[in-house]
């Protein structure tokens, strides 16, 4: 896919809660195909750093860059990394940072990635192209490990049943396609009533896991509200509900001020909130655009204004 035919999910929506201005600098920490980072560049002339751990994205992503004549600066990295990305290129503080999580359209149409069940592939779901692969997951994980990672990350009531499937399909020989593992799982769920695939939730999981995607959230959150300026924006999609739990609870403790948690004993100065809510709970997809992209359906945007308070680490 092309960047410049990219449409990203809630484009109107993500670019009102940036807002960009002439002269601002904004984070595009996940990069994809570009569709956040040319929208912000088309609204404002301002620069954007777009930043990727996948590979196809960087070189796609620099090609596109020449079209912006240094407006757009592509850096090959996870988004949990922006600080140090950013201070390499000589910025310590920017204006909005924009994320759009999970696995990026690009991804998912190219068979060879193996992140999708609708064309067969690899079973690799390895955004960087290094280390373990989810086949080699699936191959050598014990039994428990397996469900536990399917049930967790991919919230399947039936998690065990496709774990004891895939271990004894695997004990016959290796699963090494997207279409033999959705067959087994299909197999083991069962069609069921709903509109999603029976295998969905399990190739969520494992990608999840693969890339340790909930981990990469929780530190590129906090390092969003280290970078980001007094007044900065910030704009989080997601597409499923582990990802909006984390952001949810992440915002929710920034910015309630003193009700950081209910579990722990009042203190008697709290630290001050680093973030401020411009709308509670989320902003969800026009029913147009869930007729135009069925992908956007699931998607979710929460938004939240950097105060001048201190991070909170680093006022704990």
């Amino acid at each position: 896919m092309s960047p410049a035919r990219h449409e990203p999910v809630m484009r109107a929506e993500v670019l009102a809660a940036l807002a960009p201005a002439p002269g601002e600098r904004f984070v595009d920490g996940t990069f994809g195909a570009g569709g956040y980072a040319v929208a912000i560049l088309e609204a404002a002339d301002c620069v954007v750093y777009g930043i990727d751990r996948d590979p196809d994205a960087v070189a796609e992503g620099r090609r596109l860059a020449a079209r912006y004549g240094g407006r757009l600066h592509i850096l090959a990295g996870r988004f949990a990394e922006m600080e140090r990305l950013l201070a390499e290129q000589g910025v310590e503080r920017v204006d909005g940072v924009a994320l759009d999580l999970g696995v990026s359209s690009m991804q998912l149409d190219q068979a060879g990635r193996g992140f999708s069940f609708q064309a067969d592939g690899p079973l690799d779901m390895r955004m960087e192209r290094v280390g373990p692969d989810a086949a080699a997951f699936i191959n050598d994980a014990r039994e428990d490990e397996i469900a536990r990672v399917i049930h967790v990350y991919g919230e399947e009531r039936r998690a065990r049943a496709v774990a004891r499937a895939i271990v004894a399909a695997r004990a016959e020989r290796p699963i090494e396609r997207t279409s033999e593992l959705a067959e087994i799982v299909a197999r083991a769920v069962g069609k069921g009533s709903g509109r999603i695939h029976p295998a969905t939730r399990t190739f969520q999981a494992l990608r999840i896991h693969v890339n340790d995607e909930l981990a990469e959230l929780a530190a590129g959150l906090r390092a969003a509200e280290r970078l980001l300026a007094p007044a900065g924006r910030l704009a989080v999609v997601s597409f499923h509900s582990l990802e909006d739990r984390e952001v949810k609870r992440f915002l929710r403790a920034r910015s309630d001020g003193a009700s950081f948690s209910r579990h722990r004993p009042p203190v008697a100065e709290a630290p001050a909130a680093s973030f401020r809510l411009p709308f509670r709970g989320t902003r969800r997809p026009s029913e147009d655009e869930c007729r135009r992209n069925p992908r956007a359906r699931s998607a979710r945007l929460r938004a939240a204004v950097r105060t001048d308070a201190p991070a909170l680490e680093a006022a704990a």
